[in-house]
């Protein structure tokens, strides 16, 4: 990631030029806005992102890269340098079927040491109450 980049997007809450340096994140559509100190990532309705196209549902392998990619955005944001988290470890939990409509994704940050970060990820679609997903990420921090 350009450091001029992720600088930009930390100082004005722009991620529009952070998104376009990301082919993956443009390629299944993310966006993500800020509402104060909280990230709300959303992945739109696109049928590129379909796997199953009988249920119609998003491939799980395409709900995934959002929740990872939300999960790297976060903690990018979240940091107070300019460096790039590697990640070390994805868990993900599929709860129920991730129909073709707009899906939502938010992030918490379990823990921060020197030199690594743990993040939670919950993805939903209709309802908070109600995700499709949850995720735990283990990042290296590197310099």
């Amino acid at each position: 990631m350009n450091p001029d980049i992720l600088r930009f997007t930390q100082e004005t809450g722009d991620f529009s030029r952070m998104l376009e340096s990301i082919p993956y994140a443009m390629f299944i559509g993310l966006e993500c806005d800020r509402f104060g100190d909280d990230l709300i990532f959303r992945l739109p309705k696109k049928e590129e992102n379909l796997g199953n196209p009988v249920l119609p549902a998003i491939h799980g392998g395409v709900i995934g890269g959002f929740m990872e990619l939300s999960a790297v955005i976060y903690l990018m944001m979240s940091q107070e340098t300019l460096r790039m988290p590697r990640i070390v470890d994805f868990s993900l939990d599929y709860l129920r079927a991730g129909l073709n409509r707009e899906t939502f994704a938010e992030c918490q940050l379990t823990r921060q040491g020197n030199r690594v970060a743990n993040v939670m990820i919950t993805a939903w679609q209709k309802s908070r109450s109600q995700p499709i997903a949850t995720a735990r990420a283990h990042f290296l921090l590197e310099d």
